[in-house]
């Protein structure tokens, strides 16, 4: 089949990249070491079960919702384009 510039698996290529800075990034932002035992925001106390859960646990699971909602996950990378850049 032909496919223009792009070689044999090259659409595999790019899932697979994807995946794995994903797989990457989500690494990097695990806790490691003893979690704290008060949230470092709010002060408020992390139970036991929640330090066990999460290694390097800092913050209350409230605090931890509030952290998740407002950081903005993106690669910084289209690697997908569209077709209409493509042509251009």
């Amino acid at each position: 089949m032909a496919t223009g510039w792009a070689g044999d698996g090259a659409v595999q290529d790019q899932i697979d990249a994807t995946v794995g800075d994903a797989v990457q990034r989500a690494r990097a932002r695990l806790g490691k070491g003893p979690g704290r035992t008060r949230c470092e925001e709010c002060d408020a106390a992390i139970p036991a079960a929640r330090r066990e859960a999460v290694p390097g646990v800092r913050l209350c699971v409230a605090c931890q919702e509030e952290h998740d909602r407002d950081e903005v996950v993106s690669s910084g990378y289209n690697r997908r384009g569209s077709k209409d850049s493509q042509l251009r």
